[in-house]
């Protein structure tokens, strides 16, 4: 499903007149920690830049977690974009970047599949009810040039898996999906390409972050509802491994806050890892794959 880098390098160039610096690499470390390097430099391209790698050695995910991934069976890249937000806002961006791309890669499948991709807070990317592509959010100061305040370069990047979800699914010791389990009941997915996927998310999150500078998060608690994979589910609020929170998913604020119903309160929720507990599914939601 991947092309060569340098093919798949020219195609995004191509698509994407707007991005100022576009790459597609063979290897590389982490396709995050590049772009973060080279917004710290001294000496830099205007942005938004994208940078995408068949293969990360030290690729990364949210909490310092390594992202396991081989040649052809994950799709991976990181854009770079200069941000006008106060600091506070920062965190709810992890958020909209799921959102964004969840919004994004529905709009690839047919209208009845859609519902069934949704989005984990912060930002983890659900098939069904097993994970499909996870989203690191991080933000630094450019090195190039006196800035505001207000003005951060947000690095975004997103791995998503193309293959192998059984055996992840074994090694990690929990439900992993991938893009041919969509592609096997989903024409409209099936016709998509990896620069199709890449183009439609990377396009999704420059748009979504013009439009919070511009806008604010005014409106941003409902359309995380629209995608919410948790909404209305018992869940745990776990750090370090210790329950922090448990009660009822209710959606997030305008600052990208979980939202956890409690006996006794409602509990906003900005750190800490989200465990759903079993509930009965309706099966009649969910056909049978054919």
């Amino acid at each position: 499903m991947l092309p060569p880098p340098l093919p798949m390098a020219n195609r995004l160039r191509s698509a994407l007149p707007g991005f100022c610096h576009v790459d597609w690499v063979e290897r590389t470390g982490s396709t995050n920690a590049d772009l973060l390097q080279l917004a710290r430099s001294d000496s830099q391209p205007a942005r938004p830049w994208l940078l995408g790698a068949h293969l990360q050695d030290s690729g990364r995910g949210r909490a310092g977690r390594t992202w396991q991934n081989r040649p052809g069976a994950n799709l991976m890249f990181s854009c770079a974009f200069d941000v006008f937000l106060p600091p506070r806002s920062l965190p709810a961006l992890s958020p909209l970047a799921g959102v964004a791309a969840c919004e994004a890669l529905r709009s690839l499948l047919e209208p009845d599949n859609q519902p069934l991709l949704s989005l984990k807070w912060p930002n983890d990317l659900q098939w069904r009810f097993s994970k499909l592509a996870g989203i690191l959010v991080e933000a630094t100061r450019s090195g190039a040039i006196r800035q505001s305040a207000d003005h951060h370069v947000v690095i975004i990047g997103l791995g998503l898996n193309l293959h192998d979800a059984r055996a992840l699914s074994s090694s990690l010791n929990r439900s992993v999906a991938d893009w041919t389990e969509i592609i096997a009941c989903d024409e409209r997915a099936r016709r998509a390409e990896a620069h199709d996927i890449v183009l439609t998310i990377a396009r999704a999150w420059s748009q979504a972050l013009t439009r919070v500078v511009r806008e604010g998060f005014a409106g941003f608690p409902e359309r995380y509802a629209s995608v919410d994979h948790l909404l209305g589910q018992h869940i745990e609020v776990l750090d370090d491994g210790r329950i922090l929170h448990a009660g009822i998913a209710g959606g997030v604020d305008e600052h990208g806050q979980l939202l956890v119903r409690t006996a006794g309160d409602i509990v906003r929720v900005s750190v800490g890892e989200v465990s759903v507990r079993p509930l009965p599914v309706d099966r009649s939601l969910y056909p049978p794959k054919s």
